[in-house]
C-alpha cells in the first residue's frame, strides 16, 4: 500500500482497492504497517477531514493529532492521490 505520511508509529496510506467507481480521496490510517482494518478518513474540498471508520483502534488523543497532520497535508494527500488513482472525488 502506498505509504502518504508516517508520524512516529502511524503510517497514512492509500489502500490500492478502492473499488469501480473509485471511492472519494480518503486515507487510512494504522500502528505499524498498512493492513485491511486500518481507521478511515475523509478528505472533503475545502481540505477537512472526517472520521469515517476507526476499525484500528488508535487512542483518541492520537487519532486527534493524526486527523490534524491529515488536514495539515490535505493538499499534498490530494495530489498523490490523482499520481495513484487519476482522479479525484471528495465526499463533499
Amino acid at each position: 500500500m502506498p505509504q502518504v505520511i508516517k508520524i512516529g508509529a502511524y503510517v497514512i496510506f492509500f489502500w490500492l482497492d478502492e473499488g469501480k467507481p473509485l471511492e472519494p480521496a480518503h486515507v487510512h490510517i494504522a500502528e505499524g504497517v498498512p493492513r485491511a482494518n486500518a481507521t478511515k478518513v475523509w478528505l472533503t474540498q475545502s481540505g477537512k477531514a472526517i472520521l469515517a471508520s476507526r476499525h484500528s483502534e488508535i487512542p483518541p488523543v492520537d487519532l486527534r493529532k493524526l486527523i490534524r497532520v491529515v488536514e495539515a497535508n490535505a493538499g499534498l494527500i490530494c495530489e498523490k492521490w490523482v499520481e495513484y488513482f487519476g482522479e479525484i472525488r471528495y465526499f463533499c
